[in-house]
């Protein structure tokens, strides 16, 4: 099993290759870049140059191209020690038009040009707008250059994974103390309350590891996934993050930061992460923190993107084989009869009608009978997810049921089915030992698609509903054209998708005896 298992995942771990190529290809090549300023209010105010500027470093934001300000190299020069500060400070502010340069200022300028010149960039320089100036007409000059497809997916799949070391801090003047791991069976962040947690020095997150009373209880920051980062569904925040968050209004709680100060206050100590620009002289961070792990997120009310669409999904699909299976039986054993009739009109009901329309009608009905026909995250009613896991149900038993009858009726015509009954078997027995058996273990390797499959949410019903999931969440990436959310839900669906086949291809192994992984010799 395990050779099989392995080719499987390399299969499997090309096609999300192929999958995330494609889209990349799709979204970055055949979509118009200019299209992302449709729904962006801040580009309407800018001005003259200005506009210019803006325009490539959102394209930068999103993927299209690397863009390198003059300023910004001068910097890097400084950094790595072949340009003083002083220096920099001379040769950075160049001249309204290329002829305003000064001979130093001249000789940098060219410097820049050549050097990105010879890298394939394309160099931009806008002289200044005097009539503007004050606005957005300041001269510019910076270099660009777009990302080829197979450079862009070479940088997305070495960066999916992200381990947290103690080496992630790079100056050590910016430490408090040395690094290092420290354990303790006394969390800071939880009172000091008897709470196992791994906390680091050096590393990107305080908290390396730790327990609360969330779900899943037990949280890890070593090892992070990166799908990309949002610039328009969450601007500036990881697209797993922007899953993975909880959502809603902040909740406040009585903390006890570093230094032992209380406050009631919404911060979660947990996700402290490392912020080299902490002033630890100013007062509000003196007061709480002991080092410059100050950057930490609020407690919010309700539950995650992913959260919300796994409880909707999972429930969904609960209800769908408590009643798509029995009905589906029940179609079999009354083939041809006022059951199986009145059940295949749903399916085709279901089949014939667009999801869009049938989701509707749920809406319709569902608001008539005063239940909730739209989401609101800061609310506790529970009726609120009756219409949007009704919605995603109902076609999914039309599904199985369709599929159930069709497998049982199969079985029931087979020859060993006809031998049995020769051999005096009972209808009964016939039925529970063998139809019944072996129809369903096409229905058991969909089992973990299901479970898996609720994580994706549901595009259609998420944005009628305005549930805040991770169905939605792509609908609203395709509206904003949010290339990298885009890009790393794809990725994220794709990997759920061989995920489940092989757990599928496993659990139905272990449901029917006949099916081997193993190759025999012959």
């Amino acid at each position: 099993m395990s050779k099989y298992l392995v080719k499987r995942l390399i299969r499997g771990l090309i096609s999300v290759v192929i999958i995330v190529a494609v889209i990349m290809l799709l979204v970055y090549t055949f979509i118009k870049r200019e299209d992302i300023f449709k729904n962006d209010p801040n580009f309407s105010k800018k001005l003259s140059n200005a506009r210019d500027v803006y325009q490539y470093e959102r394209w930068e934001d999103f993927g299209y191209l690397d863009y390198v300000p003059y300023g910004d190299w001068l910097n890097m020069l400084v950094k790595d020690g072949t340009l003083t500060s002083e220096k920099r400070n001379e040769v950075a502010q160049f001249g309204y038009t290329e002829a305003d340069d000064t001979p130093a200022v001249k000789e940098y300028v060219d410097k820049f040009k050549a050097y990105y010149q010879s890298k394939g960039y394309t160099i931009v320089r806008l002289d200044a707008d005097m009539k503007k100036i004050t606005v957005g007409g300041r001269q510019v000059l910076f270099a660009y250059k777009d990302i080829p497809v197979l450079t862009r997916l070479w940088k997305f799949f070495t960066s999916i994974l992200e381990v947290d070391t103690i080496h992630y801090v790079e100056n050590d003047e910016d430490l408090v103390g040395e690094r290092g791991l420290t354990f303790t069976f006394f969390d800071p962040a939880a009172g000091g309350k008897f709470s196992p947690a791994i906390m680091g020095n050096g590393t990107k997150h305080k908290y390396l590891l730790y327990f609360d009373n969330q779900f899943p209880f037990i949280h890890q920051n070593v090892v992070k996934f990166h799908l990309g980062k949002s610039f328009a569904v969450n601007r500036g925040v990881e697209v797993v993050e922007t899953m993975t968050n909880k959502q809603g209004s902040i909740v406040k709680s009585e903390v006890t930061y570093p230094t032992g100060y209380v406050e009631e206050t919404s911060d979660d100590l947990h996700t402290a992460t490392f912020s080299p620009n902490a002033n630890l002289d100013n007062t509000f961070i003196k007061t709480r923190f002991t080092d410059k792990y100050t950057n930490v997120t609020s407690v919010k009310s309700s539950g995650s993107r992913i959260t919300l669409s796994f409880i909707i999904g999972i429930i969904s699909s609960i209800i769908a084989y408590l009643l798509g299976v029995p009905i589906g039986i029940a179609m079999a054993r009354n083939k041809g009869k006022w059951f199986d009739k009145i059940a295949t009109a749903y399916i085709v009901f279901i089949l014939a009608v667009p999801s869009l329309v049938y989701i509707f009608i749920f809406r319709t009905v569902g608001m008539a009978a005063k239940l909730p026909g739209k989401f609101d995250i800061d609310s506790n009613n529970p009726l609120q997810f009756v219409l949007p896991i009704v919605s995603i149900a109902l076609p999914s038993v039309a599904g199985l049921m369709q599929w159930l009858r069709r497998y049982m009726i199969d079985q029931m015509n087979s020859d060993y089915v006809k031998f049995a009954r020769s051999g005096g078997m009972s209808e009964r027995g016939i039925f529970s030992k063998h139809i019944l058996k072996n129809a369903a273990i096409p229905l058991v390797h969909g089992i973990p698609g299901t479970i898996l499959g609720a994580l994706v949410g549901g595009f259609i019903t998420e944005t009628i509903y305005s549930v805040p999931g991770t169905g939605r969440m792509l609908t609203q990436a395709i509206t904003l054209r949010d290339n990298a959310v885009i890009v790393g839900l794809a990725a994220f669906y794709s990997m759920l998708s061989i995920i489940s086949l092989i757990l599928g291809d496993i659990l139905m192994a272990l449901v029917d005896p006949r099916i081997s992984f193993t190759d025999k010799a012959r």
